[in-house]
């Protein structure tokens, strides 16, 4: 988990201290999805320049077998209760109005990480739970699945008030602990892609929210096996530090857990050299999620949700503090 060093803005979250996570501050945003259910904008609207539709039109789910009436699809005839019983018996279907709504949610070192407001988790858990009430407000079934590098916490995709609750359970059991474990017993992002593929029921919408530090090119070839049959959407988390933004001009011990060094953020060479750094991990990202034909979204951790929300925002990533 970070230090904060930048001086913390009086903005934080209700019930929220910025490093933690508790049930009050992921609760709150199931009074706040009434502003963008229909009629009004949806979150993806804003996000994603478009509206939620609520005749989603995935397909059909079989509903029952009923004996065969003048007027009916010969094309659903259901032939082998009619060979049983004798009688023509036709096939009827149901719409499907429930989408499994399926979060991937990164709190692997690297998101713990946070230089104003919040931790990059925290902002993750934040917006997990939004889109998770938001879900089941219209309907929907939500289900997530969670690694902090060292294990995996999955929940099922499930409608009404118990697919939030039990998505916000599992992220703050989880939140609390860091990954500890040897390198070699670590769960990659490749684990969590793999696992979810295996879980994830098709048709699904899939939000991945992570700062993707630990996406490998190799990578590619799963998230577009889940491409083929699912909606999927990136959330890039982002702490404004990582873009060399910064007012502290001190110095300061960093460590990735890998590799420790005094930082000099009053030289510009250095905040040049991390503005750099970032832009290219960001295009790099933003190449992958077009090649996919995956939308790309953006939150930083040093603002607000609901006020990101409201005004999105992309991390400036040639923007260079001098």
């Amino acid at each position: 988990m970070s230090k904060v060093t930048d001086t913390l803005p009086a903005a934080l979250p209700r019930h929220s201290n910025g490093y933690d996570l508790c049930l009050a501050e992921l609760l709150q945003y199931k009074s706040q999805t009434v502003q963008w259910l229909p009629p009004a904008r949806s979150v993806w609207s804003q996000l994603n320049g478009q509206h939620l539709s609520r005749q989603k039109g995935r397909g059909m789910n079989f509903s029952e077998v009923r004996p065969y009436q003048p007027g009916d699809d010969i094309r659903a005839i259901d032939w082998r209760v009619t060979a049983r019983t004798g009688k023509a018996h036709t096939k009827l279907f149901s719409e499907e109005r429930e989408q499994p709504v399926m979060l991937l949610i990164d709190f692997s070192p690297s998101m713990r990480f946070g230089s104003q407001l919040l931790l990059k988790s925290v902002q993750a858990a934040h917006f997990a739970s939004l889109i998770s009430w938001l879900a089941v407000q219209q309907q929907d079934r939500v289900g997530a699945l969670i690694f902090n590098g060292e294990s995996l916490s999955e929940c099922k995709p499930t409608a009404r008030q118990q697919g939030p609750l039990s998505v916000l359970n599992a992220m703050i059991n989880l939140h609390q602990h860091s990954a500890s474990a040897p390198a070699a017993t670590r769960v990659s992002f490749a684990d969590a892609l793999r696992h979810l593929h295996h879980v994830c029921p098709k048709g699904s919408e899939i939000i991945l929210l992570s700062d993707f530090y630990m996406l490998q090119a190799q990578d590619r070839k799963r998230l577009s096996q889940l491409r083929s049959h699912n909606r999927i959407q990136f959330v890039h988390l982002y702490d404004p530090l990582e873009t060399g933004e910064t007012g502290y001009r001190g110095r300061e011990y960093v460590s990735d857990r890998t590799q420790s060094a005094w930082m000099n953020f009053g030289s510009a060479r250095v905040r040049q050299d991390m503005a750099s750094h970032f832009a290219h991990r960001l295009q790099t990202l933003t190449e992958l999620a077009a090649s996919l034909a995956i939308p790309l979204h953006s939150l930083s951790a040093a603002t607000p949700l609901l006020k990101q929300l409201a005004q999105p925002t992309r991390p400036s990533a040639a923007k260079i503090v001098g």
